[in-house]
């Protein structure tokens, strides 16, 4: 494995996927009516 070039990319990586594990878990709460999937949630966060 050839790891990350630098500490930012790093923190940017593992802070995405520690965002999709809660998202899975169901920790993170969206407003709205409609439930949403889990991808759709990842991608409002892009928005």
């Amino acid at each position: 494995m050839l790891g990350f070039k630098d500490f930012h990319s790093a923190r940017v990586i593992l802070g995405g996927i520690e965002v999709m594990h809660m998202i899975r878990k169901g920790q993170m709460k969206c407003v709205g009516k409609d439930p949403l999937s889990a991808s759709r949630k990842f991608y409002s966060l892009v928005m």
